[in-house]
């Protein structure tokens, strides 16, 4: 008869790496006994906030920027190995890296700060108001508004006879638009100063305290003829109101301070990108749907190109910066540095087009096709975002 009980030699060797529970110690929230630094039963971890402040400032860093040895693991193959990240993502091997949504915040708010820091406007912000047509809006009487623009249309018509022979003669619409324009600024004008005139009272302010903003085809005005939208309600067509309102009164100080207006786009930025970035990821879905991947996989390879391209401009950035501090004279070394600067610029495109091919895996030919549509729809988002952005940056700064 044989033995049921177990030879010494055939019991199982206990794993020494295995998590042991601390003796006497259990959850205090369900009293489970305790294997580890959570509760495998409730999940409560074992760490609250009953302890050294320096100990939760650090758990609350590594929770919002994952700042430990990750970030090195993760920025170097990011910014050399298109799409390697990504497919590391895919294959399950996740924990070694930066999760996709803290790496590009993380790049993203480091980025436009040493923008906001490298980058100086100085006195390139011009601003003119109405188009150029400053004379036309800030005369007092209609003999005024048209000797204005009866002046400034044969400066548009000598430039015009200028243009002829020449291949942008054909057709011409940048001087027809701006003709049109300052038709446009002198009727309303005039329209203004006869109206203040038959009510009695003097000429209104120049239209020139402000942006010309145009709501239907007439100028803006807070009381007589502010923006309306019928399908909004009260209080939205009020709040836009005021947002106008507060970037008509910004024009005076952006005049003053450039540095503030520009501070306040790089500020907004991160927000447009962060509205951006599902966007891309659904024109990503689209693309590729017949492969049938899930939405939250373009999404990660949408965060990790915005990544990318975030830490591609802060190279930039700080290639510019050295370069302008220690060869500003000019010289080789400040060509070397323009010859960084336009690699690192080349690389982003480049970068995207293999990371593309890598992860989704598809043929040259339809993968150059998809590139182009995406970069071309992409391109055309991305001009609003930034319009968007200097908007915003108006009304904030």
């Amino acid at each position: 008869m044989t033995d049921p009980t177990p030879a010494v030699h055939d019991m199982p060797v206990p794993d020494s790496s295995a998590p042991t529970a601390p003796v006497g110690k259990t959850c205090g929230n369900c009293g489970t006994p305790l294997l580890g630094e959570h509760c495998y039963a409730c999940g409560q971890p074992v760490k609250g906030l009953v302890r050294h402040f320096s100990s939760v400032m650090g758990d609350t860093l590594d929770s919002v920027f994952n700042l430990d040895t990750r970030i090195f693991r993760t920025l170097g193959p990011l910014f050399a190995k298109p799409g390697y990240i990504t497919r590391e993502y895919f294959e399950g091997r996740r924990v070694r890296y930066v999760t996709p949504v803290r790496l590009f915040f993380f790049l993203a708010i480091i980025t436009f700060f040493v923008a906001q820091l490298t980058i100086d406007v100085g006195d390139s912000i011009k601003i003119n108001g109405n188009n150029n047509n400053d004379a036309i809006g800030a005369a007092t009487t209609v003999a005024a508004v048209e000797a204005a623009r009866d002046a400034r249309l044969a400066t548009l018509e000598k430039t015009r006879r200028g243009m002829v022979g020449t291949p942008a003669a054909t057709g011409i619409p940048g001087i027809e638009a701006g003709e049109a324009a300052v038709r446009k600024t002198a009727e309303a004008r005039i329209r203004e100063l006869r109206e203040a005139e038959a009510r009695g009272e003097p000429p209104p302010r120049p239209m020139t305290d402000g942006i010309d903003f145009s709501f239907d085809g007439e100028p803006w005005d807070a009381e007589k003829h502010p923006v309306k939208i019928g399908w909004l309600p009260d209080f939205a067509n009020s709040w836009l109101n005021g947002q106008v309102a507060r970037a008509s009164g910004n024009i005076e100080r952006l005049k003053r301070e450039p540095g503030a207006f520009k501070n306040a786009v790089f500020s907004a930025v991160p927000t447009t990108l962060f509205v951006l970035v599902p966007v891309f990821a659904l024109m990503l879905k689209l693309a590729y749907l017949f492969k049938r991947r899930l939405y939250m996989e373009h999404l990660i390879v949408a965060l990790h190109s915005h990544a990318f391209l975030c830490l591609d401009l802060l190279l930039v950035l700080l290639v510019y910066a050295l370069g302008d501090r220690i060869a500003a004279d000019g010289g080789a070394l400040n060509g070397l540095f323009g010859w960084i600067e336009r690699l690192l610029l080349l690389w982003m495109p480049l970068y995207l087009l293999i990371m593309q091919k890598r992860v989704y895996g598809q043929g040259w030919p339809m993968t150059l096709l998809k590139y182009f549509v995406l970069g071309t729809c992409y391109t055309i988002l991305l001009s609003f975002a930034v319009v968007a952005s200097m908007g915003i940056g108006l009304v904030a700064m």
